[in-house]
């Protein structure tokens, strides 16, 4: 089988609107939508290439640009490994030069361009933040764990996954409820539960995080396509369960060292890249995650980073 790699470019304009362009008729593919790029030549870094083929594509130079996803996929006559960076700046004015369509479209409305299957992956990754905070002591104090989660929404917090394993399922429902009505307050924040799947759908909530025994135990995606899926991995064979179930993203952890689990041995860095390459499914990296962290996230294939203490207010 071929091998093709690619350098793809994920581009924004002032809006938010992302760059589309649409493959010839003849071409592998041909007809679909795509994110626009091209393949990585001999003796080329990943920068290099991204480069050269939106300037040969688009008529424009890109200034900077950080790594978003690496996704494989194998066709029926070939496989693909894309390199996918956000293009955070860039000269000049997108045009077709290749007689190619273009559309900017809102990320939220990406899926519902056709799309080639590896590019599928991408669109999740351009609708989620870099950062995804999980909710953390003081559920049995219910007014001063909403005012937290107040503050973390008012900081800019745009995903959140409400977990509460000490709580009754009554009082977690409670709890989800006055949590929903927060976030419905705060222009693009979504809640994600970790609980039962059906309490998502009863409570209208934006999707369901499944901890590693409810991801292990099932044998398809929970929820429809529009509802959030996310789980929790920490080895090989649960990131390939949650590819496999047809998951949006997971989170992978221990990387480093947490205060939350001081036994855990961490995976460390270069364990986390080599088991992310492994999966086309946005990765958030938890264990001893800060904001500081970030850039080496990314670095090492991760979409962000997760955090209970990094991330949820502290007085």
């Amino acid at each position: 089988m071929r091998h093709v790699h690619v350098a793809v470019a994920v581009i924004a304009d002032e809006d938010g609107r992302i760059l589309l362009t649409r493959r010839h008729d003849h071409l592998h593919q041909g007809g679909l939508w795509e994110f626009p790029g091209g393949k990585v030549e001999e003796g080329e870094t990943i920068s290099q290439a991204l480069k050269r083929e939106i300037r040969e594509e688009l008529g424009i130079d890109v200034s900077a640009h950080f790594p978003l996803i690496r996704v494989k996929h194998d066709y029926s006559d070939k496989s693909v490994l894309l390199d996918v960076h956000r293009v955070t700046a860039f000269d000049g004015s997108p045009k077709g030069l290749e007689g190619q369509p273009l559309s900017w479209v809102m990320p939220e409305k990406l899926g519902a361009y056709p799309l080639p299957e590896a590019d599928h992956p991408i669109v999740n990754a351009v609708n989620l933040p870099a950062d995804y905070m999980i909710t953390g002591p003081d559920p049995e104090r219910p007014e001063e764990f909403l005012a937290r989660l107040g503050r973390a929404l008012g900081q800019g917090l745009r995903l959140v996954q409400l977990r509460a394993p000490g709580l009754t399922e009554s009082a977690f429902r409670t709890l989800a409820q006055e949590a929903l009505s927060l976030c419905r307050n705060s222009p693009g924040a979504r809640l994600i539960l970790n609980s039962d799947p059906r309490m998502v759908t009863e409570l209208g909530a934006d999707g369901v995080h499944l901890n590693s025994r409810r991801l292990m135990a099932l044998d398809r995606r929970p929820l429809p396509e529009k509802y959030w899926v996310a789980a929790s991995c920490h080895n090989l064979e649960e990131l390939r369960q949650a590819e496999r179930i047809g998951v949006d993203f997971v989170v992978l952890s221990p990387v480093c060292r947490t205060a939350n689990h001081p036994g855990a041995e961490p995976l460390g860095w270069e364990r986390f890249r080599e088991w992310v390459e492994e999966i086309a499914v946005p990765v958030y990296a938890l264990g001893g995650m800060t904001s500081e962290l970030l850039d080496q996230a990314r670095t090492h294939g991760a979409q962000g980073f997760a955090a209970i203490r990094g991330l949820w207010p502290v007085d």
